[in-house]
């Protein structure tokens, strides 16, 4: 089954496998999966079918559901431009604004092309293929920052990408879909939130711990070191408990994470969950959707601070803010179209929330891991405001939807939360953006002068 093609020639019309085909797979419909698919487009293979080269025919299929089967496909036009202003010197800045823009449909082909696996794998692959390319494009990113050693833009846009789903997906979830319902009141399962709030506080945990060693009055000029360790401890420890969330996930408590589907939806459903490219089709594309997304973000690394020097913006703003929004553009419009309209609400959360711990417990200790690896010093000191930003932002979220239901004013309150963080590193940016190594410390022991003597000497 795994070998052949997902489509048969039948009277000159391609079909795809059928539901019942699929579900011989055992493919669960999870909240990613259920969100990503909103943006992609039925492709019309009426044309295709009539092309008698066998191999040609499978191409452009492979062309037309990859390429042209999402409503961003207008944005791959965007790769050519940056890869040839790249080769051009033609201007850094624009490399940056075209990588970003090429990065957009990228993140939702790779949902799509893992989901594509997913029909033949079976839904435990499945899950853990989603699990691991839900945050391709940060992972990428981070990878190709730590091996410039750019630490600061690591931990920025990771940081960042916590908070744009916690305050801005959510938050323009939970108002979208109240003001489109106010009469309506919007429910959903507290069992899922819970189980993420509880590993988010576990990743806070971790990011405070290093600052509380720097402000416990430690006289030991082995801090930077002590806490390095501290980092790298912590870091499995969440790794541990992300491989835990994901034997919750796909295998004890599958049930929680299903996304339901009304009888209003299935007809559509039953054509969106079957497969239209075959396995190892679906596996080529991958890899070499993964290889553009990589050379994207080599250039995004690159030109950043060219960026930043141009648009009159600091690295801490663009990491933070404009990174995140724009590698999951894809993913987060999907969730904010079903809140919308009151179907599924609890997709909204389940991209919201899952990515946000996708991030805190697996991207960034792999993170700190990698770079352990290759020789570079990074930990989970993310600073003293932006710490607090995350811990107040996990703590405002966690409020918001600890009764299980929701409406409008919850959704603008997250979004003016989001407005205040992105308007405080706007103004201020960063320590690392306008500070030297002194005054990176003095940041954070303002308030301790003898440990700062024992930090600089």
């Amino acid at each position: 089954m795994a070998s052949t093609e997902p489509w048969l020639l039948e009277n000159g019309n391609l079909r795809c496998l059928t539901m019942e085909m699929k579900q011989g797979h055992g493919h669960s419909r999870t909240a990613h999966n259920r969100s990503s698919s909103s943006l992609r487009r039925k492709s019309d293979l009426t044309l295709v079918s009539k092309v008698r080269k066998v191999f040609l025919r499978k191409f452009l299929v492979n062309l037309q559901e990859v390429l042209l089967g999402s409503k961003l496909s207008i944005l791959f036009l965007a790769i050519p431009f940056a890869v040839a202003a790249e080769c051009t010197k033609f201007g850094r800045p624009w490399v940056f604004a075209l990588s970003l823009l090429g990065l957009t449909p990228l993140a939702e082909r790779v949902s799509f092309l893992t989901k594509q696996i997913a029909f033949y794998t079976g839904p435990t692959v499945g899950g853990l293929l989603n699990a691991t390319c839900g945050n391709a494009t940060e992972l990428i990113i981070s990878i190709f920052a730590l091996i410039r050693q750019e630490v600061d833009v690591v931990k920025y846009s990771l940081l960042g990408s916590i908070l744009s789903n916690l305050l801005l997906v959510l938050g323009t979830s939970l108002f979208c879909g109240g003001i489109a319902n106010l009469r309506n009141e919007q429910k959903f399962d507290r069992k899922q939130v819970d189980v993420n709030a509880l590993l988010l506080l576990l990743g806070l945990l971790c990011h405070v711990l290093p600052l509380m060693i720097l402000y416990a009055g430690n006289e030991s000029k082995l801090i930077g070191t002590e806490n390095l360790a501290l980092s790298r401890g912590s870091s499995i420890v969440m790794l541990i408990a992300y491989i835990s969330y994901l034997f919750f996930q796909l295998c004890s408590h599958r049930e929680l994470f299903e996304a339901s589907v009304d009888e209003e939806e299935d007809s559509r459903v039953v054509s969106d969950e079957s497969a239209v490219i075959g396995f190892w089709s679906a596996f080529v594309w991958l890899v070499l959707m993964t290889g553009v997304m990589a050379l994207l973000s080599e250039y995004v690394v690159g030109t950043i601070e060219a960026a930043s020097d141009s648009w009159g913006l600091s690295v801490g703003f663009i990491s933070v803010i404009l990174l995140p929004i724009v590698g999951n553009a894809a993913e987060h419009a999907g969730a904010v179209i079903f809140a919308f309209k009151n179907k599924l609400q609890d997709i909204s959360l389940g991209v919201a929330l899952g990515s946000a711990t996708q991030i805190a417990t697996f991207v960034i200790p792999l993170s700190i891991i990698v770079a352990w690896i290759i020789g570079i010093n990074m930990n989970l000191d993310f600073n003293l405001f932006e710490t607090s930003c995350l811990a107040l932002s996990i703590i405002v979220t966690t409020f918001a939807l600890q009764d299980g239901t929701s409406h409008y004013l919850k959704g603008v309150v997250l979004l003016l939360c989001y407005l205040v963080i992105g308007a405080g590193l706007f103004i201020f940016g960063t320590p690392n953006d306008h500070a030297d190594s002194e005054t990176k410390i003095s940041y954070h022991l303002s308030s301790n002068e003898k440990i700062l003597k024992d930090l600089v000497p």
